[in-house]
């Protein structure tokens, strides 16, 4: 599929034509000084259409910038899609409604294309509430929107997933720190796979020293120069937008190459402008880092994160204490590009691996945009998929066991669960957190190689905790808990989790429902009256050992006030409902790159 991707800003058109499958790029261009007049872009787009030559285009692919809160996925473009991109316009004022003259334009060019939004917001939609929520009134932060939504997130996804290629590990297995660095400057902590922390927020502003803005800001400095200095609002606009970050501190400009160049002559300015920045960004590593328990790699990309030696060594200095340590001559011979993507610039004995990753947007948006048109002639073969609730348990390893009921225990099956060789035992344990204890938690068998303890968000509440949300068995730096039972205590450092939502898949199932292992789906759940909810990122387990059943904690089953009997039915990506029997849940299946479960709670 050939997909053109077109990323319009207020007074430029960038364009690319590129084979999704192949991933090459056919042809380029670029639209520079638009006016800002109606029908400036849509005579850009003519333009572009006329370089290309007639050469075929089976997609287009839009760059949005703001998705809001309706935008988790990139998105097939109808009138109703163009009118909530509208809607978001007030959240983005310098970019949606450009993207949206770009849309326009390229629908009446070319009207019988599938196009597709891709939002910039959409990857970060996986923050848990304690990232995305400001301190502010809840009621007023509803009403206007306010919350932290994250931007750079299609260039976080891409570096993030040439990271895992690089690194020979599964995404879902890392703890990356991605550092997007360029004229807007972003940071991400990505954990197994997911967006859990970023540095922009409501707007762009927020976050790291960037081109022209500041980042983070004493919210008082914008009220003492509206009230106190004689600043209109629309100076304090152009301050913060246009004449801060390090062309503001250096007084030489945007461009970091000018002002290393203007530091070496001696400029003061100009020095404190490049400390200032690299402080930030170390600052970011070292918080993300501590969100996540760890870190496997920190991966730095766009223009001066691919390309900038001095800087990358300036924030990466004084990182040892996690592990990381740079090699000053690969940094020094790093270059990437489209051909060879990835530079391992870490020194060899670094437990935390230091890359350089040439980030593609455009490649990002087309492999998208593709997905998305493909699926809508995607074939589903239906099934009821039973919903069981997955109340608070306990997995244990042989020395665990013996450490709390004594040398020689062994686990006394009392039934058997709907999986395969799974059972719960007549053994029980007690929970002691920080805050409070929960007594009597059951132990599931058979015995595993890591002990592991699920909770839901309540339980982890009353016990003081700070559980991450993981896969089964992917315990790496989760939280800590202790464990008694009537023999003795076990402290565990790590292996208290939530458990991600999923699905187990016999592979016939999997086959039945065109889905694979790891892939991601949507359920919506049909409880009592009003309590219609989505339970988002839905992981696909597949294993000859499944049996098909839905799995979501107690406090989701609670939410969505489930019955006892319910189901699951798949849907085309369309959302057009396919027969089947006793559907109470309606499944929405398609491959994102990367999301995590947007817990209730969360």
């Amino acid at each position: 599929m050939q997909v053109l991707v077109l990323n319009c800003g207020s007074s430029s058109l960038k364009w690319k034509l590129i084979d999704a499958a192949s991933r090459q790029a056919l042809a380029r261009g670029q639209v520079e000084r638009l006016a800002r007049t109606e029908g400036a872009h849509a005579a850009a787009i003519d333009e572009a259409l006329r370089a290309l030559d007639g050469a075929r285009v089976d997609a287009v692919g839009h760059r949005v910038v703001h998705g809001g809160e309706r935008f988790h996925d990139p998105a097939l473009i109808d009138d109703e899609v163009v009118a909530a991109i509208e809607a978001c316009a007030p959240l983005a004022p310098l970019h949606n409604p450009a993207n949206l003259a770009g849309i326009r334009a390229a629908r009446a060019a070319l009207p019988g294309v599938p196009q597709v939004a891709v939002f910039d917001t959409a990857f970060h939609h996986t923050l848990p509430r304690r990232a995305s929520t400001y301190a502010l009134d809840p009621a007023v932060a509803a009403r206007h929107g306010i919350r932290r939504y994250g931007f750079h997130g299609t260039s976080h996804a891409f570096v993030a997933r040439e990271a895992a290629a690089f690194l020979g590990q599964p995404l879902e297995r890392l703890r990356l720190v991605t550092l997007h660095l360029g004229n807007g400057a972003s940071a991400c902590a990505i954990e197994h796979g997911h967006s859990v922390e970023t540095s922009m927020g409501f707007t762009p502003l927020e976050g790291l020293v960037m081109g022209t803005r500041p980042g983070d800001l004493d919210a008082g400095v914008v009220l003492a120069l509206l009230r106190e200095y004689g600043q209109s609002v629309d100076d304090v606009d152009r301050l913060l937008n246009q004449a801060s970050g390090l062309a503001g501190l250096s007084g030489v400009g945007n461009d970091l190459r000018e002002v290393e160049e203007r530091a070496a002559q001696g400029d003061d300015r100009a020095r404190l402008a490049i400390a200032v920045f690299a402080h930030r960004v170390r600052k970011y590593v070292g918080a993300y880092a501590a969100v996540m328990g760890g870190v496997d790699a920190v991966v730095l990309t766009a223009g001066i994160g691919e390309n900038a030696v001095a800087m990358r060594r300036r924030i990466l200095q004084r990182l040892d204490f996690l592990g990381l340590s740079l090699d000053e001559d690969r940094n020094a011979d790093a270059r990437v590009s489209d051909a060879k993507r990835v530079a391992d610039v870490g020194d060899p004995t670094s437990r935390v691996r230091v890359l350089v990753v040439r980030t593609d947007e455009e490649l990002m948006i087309a492999e998208e945009a593709a997905k998305v048109v493909a699926g809508r002639t995607a074939v589903r073969q239906p099934g009821p998929i039973p919903i069981a609730v997955s109340a608070r348990h306990v997995h244990l390893n042989q020395e665990a066991l013996e450490t709390l009921f004594g040398p020689g225990a062994t686990l006394t099956p009392r039934n058997d669960l709907s999986q395969p060789g799974q059972f719960a035992c007549q053994e029980t344990v007690n929970l002691i957190g920080p805050r409070r204890r929960i007594d009597g938690v059951r132990i599931l068998g058979p015995l595993r190689s890591k002990c592991q303890v699920e909770i839901s968000r309540t339980d982890e509440f009353h016990l003081g905790v700070d559980a991450p949300v993981r896969h089964s068995g992917h315990v790496e730096g989760s939280a800590p808990i202790t464990l008694e039972g009537p023999k003795g205590t076990l402290t565990l450092q790590e292996g208290l989790i939530c458990a991600w939502r999923h699905i187990h898949m016999h592979p016939d199932d999997a086959k039945a429902f065109g889905v694979q292992d790891g892939d991601e789906v949507q359920v919506e759940v049909h409880g009592g009256p009003g309590r219609d909810l989505i339970f988002g990122d839905v992981v696909i387990r597949v294993s000859p050992k499944f049996r098909l059943e839905m799995h979501i904690d107690t406090d989701e089953a609670n939410a969505a006030e489930l019955s006892q009997h319910a189901t699951g039915q798949l849907l085309t990506p369309e959302g057009e409902e396919l027969a089947t029997t006793a559907a109470t849940a309606r499944l929405l299946s398609r491959r994102p790159t990367l999301r995590r479960p947007a817990l209730t709670g969360a």
